[in-house]
């Protein structure tokens, strides 16, 4: 007959509980924009919010709408005029949880 091992050790309880959401400064949420658009448009759009880029256009001053429509689902808002009439880009629905920095960055270059 095998000798007893040592009990196991009960694992603590995990707190019921959501994580409090954490609030960023403007200076932080453009930074994040700014690392967001450098990692996923610049292929596309130029290096320069500002100016168009190979396949897409300047996109500084983008509303939250037309980037949310643009990036999530690979739409237009209703009733917006596009600059080009390409369709190009592809959904990246990775993106939603960093879209206020993204816009955040993409209006302080206005």
């Amino acid at each position: 007959m095998p000798a007893p091992g040592p009990e196991p050790i009960p694992a603590p309880p995990v707190a019921d509980v959501d994580p409090k959401p954490v609030e960023l400064s403007s200076e932080e949420l453009i930074a994040g924009g700014r690392s967001v658009y450098n990692a996923n448009c610049i292929a596309c759009h130029s290096l320069d919010p500002t100016a168009d880029g190979a396949l897409g256009p300047a996109v500084s001053g983008s509303s939250l709408a037309l980037i949310e429509a643009r990036i999530l689902r690979s739409e237009y808002p209703e009733s917006y005029v596009p600059k080009r009439p390409t369709k190009v880009m592809i959904a990246l629905p990775h993106l939603k949880p960093r879209l206020a920095e993204l816009v955040a960055y993409l209006n302080s270059l206005k």
